[in-house]
């Protein structure tokens, strides 16, 4: 009969799983005895903080969960990080785990990767089950893939003691289908946007995979479309769009201009609506607001609240409202031709970071931008829109991990082995998850690793200087971008940062992964 290890990977692969991102130990022997034979791919990582950010892009791409296996201890702890930036962005990461055999938990007894009580650890952060018996397999399957599927999107944690790894497990049963939710009565919201004029929708990342039917919706009520980082590409280039960050005060002027709000699929966090803590939001308290998540809806205050699955809420309403002309291009329009005039007074230097993001668009049409927090990926995040739906995505908002880009990239190449990937990622940023780079030699991914190398924590050094304090700790030595490029079996260029440049440089053919650094003048 099989072992638990190898029923839990056929369960993985029963639910639509395809690709595992792993570090094997000596507490997962029992998983990858599971693997073997199998049809699931395994990727090796090189930290473990990186198997959890390619399960995160790697979700983010493909429309799937993406799965971590780590060890006992400290290698769940260090993909910690990475689970707290998925449930940051409502991304479904499964990370299953080992831990120490039964009669020992709680005990203090001293073994390898022992710790005092590791789901009590998780917990605040996630869902967690400990796999104690063979038969609850299913059961605990069931729970995790309907926590993922139904709800806010997030991590999910399982954990499996080394003693029922390799205990005999009989065949699985069908999964169970998650039933899904029910629509909420639109009957007031219809009624108060046939009534409204100038309606201004603003589309967060629960609108992502909902492109059509945003667009049809906005359409019919000819309402710009305010997008945050999470739901840029969503409308590329439509008359309606507006990819342009709520923190600028040309969005809000057209946010308090609007005669109803919509509010699909956002959290309203500050990072996105207010990143320089001014509090000159507007009062959007009368907005009609739709959300997967019921908690998420009573943190902040709306004229009504509609609980239920973005997509099909937006179609349910499209068959509720009437046409409206209200001259909404010519309200986006305005908006977006003063959200970019607005970068320059904010930072001379920030068209030019902008213009650089916009040269990879140019040079690699209907690519995934992987970004990271660094300089060029701020500029485009308070402006840019994208040429394909989901396909710019960066951890420089909400959570804000820095090191994300990396292994996210990895996962996103992946998910879609026949899209170019860039990772712009800066020089400090590289440093905290630069092997990385070295996981997409072994698979052979098309990734463009462009690193802007400016030689400092440059955001962090001008916040300083803001403050009138001292800057401290903003100069790591960079690494030497040629030899660790020739380090890791890379193609390497230098470029000043200039968009031409980048632009054919980007155009060269590639077989495999790559490096272009951006060398920044101090």
């Amino acid at each position: 009969m099989k072992t638990v290890g190898e029923r839990l990977i056929e369960g993985l692969a029963a639910r639509g799983v395809e690709v595992v991102f792993g570090i094997p130990g000596v507490h997962t022997v029992e998983l990858y005895r599971g693997l073997s034979g199998s049809s699931l791919r395994h990727v090796t990582a090189r930290h473990e903080q990186g198997c959890g950010f390619m399960a995160d892009g790697y979700a983010r791409v493909s429309g799937k969960v993406g799965v971590a296996f780590v060890i006992t201890g400290p290698g769940l702890l260090n993909t910690l990080t990475a689970m707290a930036q998925a449930k940051a962005d409502s991304v479904p990461i499964l990370v299953i785990s080992g831990v120490n055999r039964r009669a020992s938990l709680g005990k203090g007894l001293g073994l390898l990767h022992e710790l005092p009580d590791q789901a009590a650890m998780i917990r605040p952060l996630c869902p967690t089950r400990s796999l104690m018996a063979a038969q609850d397999l299913p059961e605990v399957l069931d729970w995790a893939f309907a926590s993922l599927a139904t709800g806010r999107p997030g991590p999910v944690h399982i954990e499996v003691p080394t003693d029922v790894m390799p205990l005999p497990c009989p065949a699985l049963p069908a999964p169970q289908t998650p039933a899904r939710a029910a629509l909420p009565d639109l009957t007031a919201a219809a009624l108060a946007l046939n009534r409204a004029r100038d309606v201004v929708i603003l589309a967060g990342g629960g609108a992502r995979g909902h492109g059509a039917a945003l667009q049809a919706l906005a359409e019919k009520l000819d309402a710009p479309v305010v997008q945050t980082v999470n739901a840029r590409g969503i409308m590329h280039g439509h008359e309606l769009t507006v990819p342009a960050s709520p923190s600028l005060e040309a969005v809000r002027a057209l946010v308090r201009s609007a005669g109803q709000i919509l509010a699909i699929g956002t959290e309203l966090g500050p990072t996105d609506y207010d990143m320089y803590v001014n509090g000159g939001w507007p009062d959007v308290s009368a907005m009609i607001r739709v959300d997967i998540c019921a908690a998420q809806l009573a943190r902040h205050p709306a004229a009504q609240r509609l609980v239920g699955d973005a997509g099909a809420v937006m179609a349910a309403l499209l068959d509720m409202v009437a046409p409206k002309p209200s001259q909404g291009a010519l309200r986006a329009d305005t908006a977006r031709k003063a959200a970019r005039a607005e970068l320059a007074d904010l930072d001379p230097q920030m068209p030019a970071r902008l213009q650089m993001v916009e040269a990879i668009r140019s040079a690699l049409p209907q690519a995934l931008i992987v970004g990271d927090s660094t300089q060029p990926v701020y500029a485009a995040n308070l402006y840019y829109d994208h040429d394909r739906a989901g396909g710019y995505f960066n951890a420089a908002t909400g959570f804000g991990a820095l090191g994300f880009g990396t292994g996210a990239a990895v996962g996103a190449a992946l998910a879609a082995p026949d899209a170019q990937v860039v990772c712009l990622i800066g020089d400090g940023g590289l440093q905290f998850s630069s092997g990385e780079l070295r996981t997409a030699v072994d698979e052979g991914l098309a990734i463009t690793f462009l690193v802007w190398n400016n030689a400092a924590f440059a955001e962090i050094a001008d916040a300083m200087r803001g403050a009138a304090t001292e800057v401290i700790g903003c100069t790591p030595s960079p690494l030497q971008m040629e030899a660790f490029a020739k380090a890791c079996d890379l193609p390497f260029t230098a470029l000043p940062p200039d968009p031409e440049a980048l632009t054919r440089a980007l155009a060269q053919p590639q077989s495999g992964p790559r490096m272009i650094e951006i060398r920044v003048p101090r």
